[in-house]
């Protein structure tokens, strides 16, 4: 029976036959690989995800963590299931033999880690933030700090967190409080308040690595003056052991919407022993690699939860029998399965091109980071804001789409993708709200090296949008066209309030016109073979030329209009 957590068929298509993810194993870095080993993790990948996380998804949902006052209480089968993910070496795929990483491709390990994001998206949530604090760490940390804190979060033995917001300081870094004292010995004494730490207190591991943005005694204000610093739960010896707490409390747990068996920590730091990370001052800089890899991360989630709801919808689609036909005149003639019904079939065919599209787009993202140049490095800068919004906004709908598929049986608890919707809501929010990356896609890198990536964002658009067939091609040139006059029309007076009144508008745009230029890229891999899932394939991509990108065209208009309603509107007059 085919799985309902993820497709195989479709990750197989989008690695071998659209993305040549072989090609790779020619590169000196992945020559150890092949087609079989990448299979091979692909395979116990899915049998992992299938068989120790999937199964605990609905509990740790029901019996979301608590805290006593002392520790934190959980499902136990988080650690289980982490353990075996551990001894899989997944964690540290990507990475260098030297710590013992297997120099996977980013496209590989995306795709093997959205088995489990599918699967669990709250148990994968401590992999993922550990292994982008120990990437973090690989680039600007110490060789001893390496030795210290990384090898044992690869070992298994530790876990990681990334620690910015505050209570009064959410996505307004600038007014992070947490001060660092130096102590005279190298160490650093860290005081402050850490807000929606997620992973941030738990018995999973032997201690947390806490990587926390504060600010030196001296520094300015604003995030010019904010250095970064280890602040581990415990005290850990040069040599990794584990010694007594350190000074970092747990205040209280979060209770959240969906993701609950995250563990979500407010974090109180009280004369803690941290260490710098690189200079002081340059902490933001060195963050954004974490939070871009979350970012990334969070859109990847979005995808598995939309693809895993859009699975699980069709499954009950073709099974659920009700109604009969409009042309049908018998009333006693057996009902027919819902899939038959065209809007159930608009529900499905939509949810398949979100997420089959948003997959895509992850995908390729991860192949960027694969094959580094000074272009590929560009186009992922642009990309990485909608690699985080778009997922997150359209397959959320997926999932949407799958409670109503399911009728009343989908608002029950009974189904689970009311779970699918209520975990798939919170990834709008975390890492830079979709407004955020609205901002960081028109205020910053559509326009960054005088709009050099908008002008290569467009180029390979155009590249492929010429060679699709002509009444599908032709409306994605057009909006490629409008796209960069819009651009520069939003910048043509040099005053940012008017150009990001709409930026929203802007990043929702956008992301449309990349998810249809990857579906004609698809389109292009599947020309001249045969079978349902070919078919498949081109009935999406004329689904989303059709259907999903004729919306672009009012958001673009709004652009052009200059409307600045929502940069002028007082707050007066909401109510």
């Amino acid at each position: 029976m085919a799985s309902k957590i993820l497709s195989r068929r479709d990750l197989d298509f989008l690695l071998y036959e659209w993305l040549d993810v072989e090609a790779l194993t020619a590169r000196e870095r992945f020559a150890e690989h092949s087609r079989d080993t990448f299979d091979a993790f692909l395979d116990v990948s899915a049998e992992i995800a299938e068989r120790d996380f999937a199964p605990h998804n609905r509990r740790s949902d029901l019996e979301e963590p608590t805290f006593d006052g002392v520790r934190v209480r959980m499902n136990p089968e988080v650690a289980a299931a982490l353990k075996v993910f551990n001894d899989t070496g997944l964690l540290s795929a990507t990475m260098d033999s030297s710590v013992g990483g297997l120099q996977m491709p980013h496209v590989v390990a995306r795709a093997c880690f959205a088995w489990f994001q599918a699967a669990n998206i709250a148990t994968s949530s401590y992999s993922l933030l550990t292994a982008g604090n120990a990437n973090l760490l690989l680039t600007h940390g110490t060789a001893e700090q390496i030795d210290r804190f990384v090898r044992p979060m690869l070992d298994g033995r530790f876990t990681g967190t990334m620690c910015l917001s505050e209570p009064q300081a959410g996505s307004s870094l600038s007014d992070v409080l947490t001060r660092a004292t130096p102590a005279g010995d190298g160490s650093y004494r860290v005081d402050g308040s850490k807000m929606w730490i997620s992973g941030g207190d738990h018995e999973l591991s032997e201690t947390i690595v806490h990587l926390v943005l504060a600010r030196a005694a001296g520094a300015p204000a604003g995030v010019k003056g904010l250095s970064l610093f280890i602040v581990p739960k415990h005290h850990v010896g040069a040599d990794g052991t584990v010694g007594e707490r350190n000074g970092v409390a747990l205040s209280g747990l979060n209770h959240k919407m969906g993701y609950r068996g995250t563990t979500n920590a407010v974090l109180s730091f009280d004369d803690a022993t941290g260490y710098l990370v690189g200079e002081e001052g340059k902490g933001l800089a060195y963050m954004f690699q974490m939070m871009n890899e979350a970012r990334i991360g969070v859109g990847a989630g979005a995808v598995a939860l939309g693809y895993t709801g859009y699975l699980h919808a069709l499954d009950y689609a073709r099974e659920r029998a009700q109604g009969r036909p409009v042309a049908g005149k018998d009333p006693s003639a057996p009902p027919v399965p819902i899939v038959r019904h065209p809007d159930v079939r608009r529900m499905l065919l939509s949810s398949k091109t979100y997420v089959e599209g948003g997959l895509a787009l992850i995908l390729y993202a991860a192949k960027l980071l694969d094959e580094p140049s000074d272009e590929n490095d560009l186009l992922l800068d642009v990309l990485t804001p909608i690699v985080k919004a778009w997922p997150s906004q359209w397959c959320r709908l997926a999932n949407d789409h799958a409670i109503q598929i399911h009728g009343g049986y989908g608002y029950t608890r009974e189904y689970p993708v009311e779970q699918f919707y209520r975990d798939n809501r919170l990834n709008s929010i975390h890492e830079g709200t979709d407004g955020i990356q609205g901002l960081d896609l028109l205020g910053r890198k559509m326009v960054m090296r005088g709009g050099a990536g908008l002008q290569l964002l467009i180029g390979r658009i155009l590249t492929t949008a010429v060679a699709a067939p002509p009444e599908l091609g032709r409306p994605v040139i057009a909006l490629c066209d409008r796209l960069a006059t819009t651009t520069r029309k939003l910048w043509a007076g040099g005053d940012p309030t008017a150009a990001l009144a709409n930026s929203t508008a802007y990043l929702e745009a956008t992301g449309h016109l990349v998810i249809a230029w990857l579906w004609l890229s698809q389109l292009a891999a599947a020309d001249g073979r045969e079978g349902a899932f070919y078919e498949g394939k081109r009935l999406a991509a004329r689904y989303f030329i059709t259907h999903e990108l004729p919306r672009v065209v009012p958001l673009l208009d709004l652009l052009d209009s200059g409307d600045t309603l929502l940069a002028d509107l007082d707050d007066a007059h909401l109510g």
